[in-house]
């Protein structure tokens, strides 16, 4: 946890553990994460039993048909479990584990330990891109199905993530101080952009989409959009896990890493480029889900240690844990209802974030 120490920063990674240690979290956080995504789908308007979510997934997924289940398998309840609540939960994972990996290699590749997504404006960006699209009704022929909306969410969190870093830079040296307020500013621009597109548009329906793109749900995950989400995540964190060294590199600034033959500049932009496009695929299929990758690298990183080879791991497991019960808590925290899920771990996460500036007496422009 002392990881962004300016003291610390010749003894960056964590040794206290070892690999046993290591071995024996990731086996416990993956446990943890396979009952969660099958214990969640019990949570909703219509609760489901954990054996009858049983017999429906071996059925579908090994053909297996225990006796007496033959009624249960032809019933809605089957329908709920295996076409609704089985490919939000997934979603939920997927999108957990990608906004939980830009957390982390943002905060290592900027030397802050408030980088995320969500507080630096990459989600506004890309959540503006999302509102451009809608509104404009275009649709590109871009890789299959993939509409416009996947397209141009992208492009805002690039653009988003290049305006914070060029404002940041501006006068020398990229202060933590300069990065949250650059990251508060490009916020405002993008959502006073969105505010203006829907304001100007009048749509009814399109208000109602946006809406879900501010707030964030799960509630449109179907079996038909969960695979570039879930291949553009598994792409990026099979990088990611391969740039260990570069990002435990990193921690040590820049003199080091030019000392040991690390182009961190490159490495930087390419990274960003990387966490844009991971930001970009989920407020596209999520909308905007506020500080998970703030707080599942802070706890990862208290668990693992600073170590990237350990610590990525760890975090892909425990961000796919967090949001999957994040979103069965917004399931049932309102009678016949539903809380969006962006309130959920906004809740959760101003508290944290406020935990942070407070502990480790954050000194803006510093």
């Amino acid at each position: 946890m002392k990881l962004f120490n300016k003291k610390n920063t010749s003894t960056p990674v964590k040794k206290d553990g070892g690999s046993s240690h290591s071995f024996i979290l990731i086996v416990v956080l993956l446990t943890i994460l396979l009952l969660s995504i099958t214990l969640t789908m019990a949570f909703g308007a219509v609760r489901v039993s954990p054996s009858n979510i049983y017999h429906v997934l071996m059925y579908h997924l090994f053909g297996k048909v225990s006796p007496g289940t033959k009624e249960l398998l032809q019933s809605s309840v089957a329908k709920i479990i295996w076409e609704i609540r089985l490919p939000r939960v997934l979603l939920g994972v997927i999108a957990g584990v990608g906004l939980s990996v830009c957390g982390t290699v943002m905060q290592s590749t900027v030397q802050n330990p408030l980088a995320e997504p969500y507080i630096l404006g990459i989600s506004s960006g890309a959540s503006l891109g999302a509102t451009f699209a809608v509104f404009m009704g275009t649709h590109f022929a871009f890789i299959g199905n993939t509409s416009s909306i996947s397209v141009l969410s992208f492009l805002g969190s690039l653009a988003a993530t290049a305006g914070v870093l060029t404002m940041a830079s501006i006068g020398g040296t990229m202060t933590s101080g300069k990065l949250i307020l650059s990251g508060t500013v490009i916020n405002a621009i993008c959502s006073s952009f969105s505010n203006f597109i829907i304001s100007m548009a009048g749509d009814g329906t399109g208000m109602m989409s946006i809406k879900f793109w501010t707030m964030g749900s799960l509630t449109r995950a179907k079996w038909n959009n969960l695979f570039w989400p879930f291949l553009v995540v598994l792409c990026c964190c099979v990088f990611f896990l391969t740039q260990y060294r570069n990002l435990n590199t990193m921690l040590l600034g820049d003199e080091a890493a030019s000392t040991l033959g690390v182009n961190l500049a490159f490495y930087r932009k390419l990274y960003m480029v990387v966490a844009a496009l991971l930001t970009g695929i989920i407020v596209s299929t999520c909308g905007v889900i506020g500080f998970v990758g703030l707080m599942v690298p802070h706890i990862s990183r208290a668990l693992a240690g600073a170590d990237h080879r350990r610590l990525l791991p760890v975090t892909i497991l425990l961000g796919g844990i967090f949001l999957t019960w994040a979103d069965a808590f917004a399931r049932i925290v309102i009678p016949n209802g539903e809380l969006a899920i962006g309130i959920v771990t906004s809740m959760i996460g101003a508290p944290f974030f406020a935990y942070i500036l407070v502990r480790r007496h954050y000194r803006f422009g510093s």
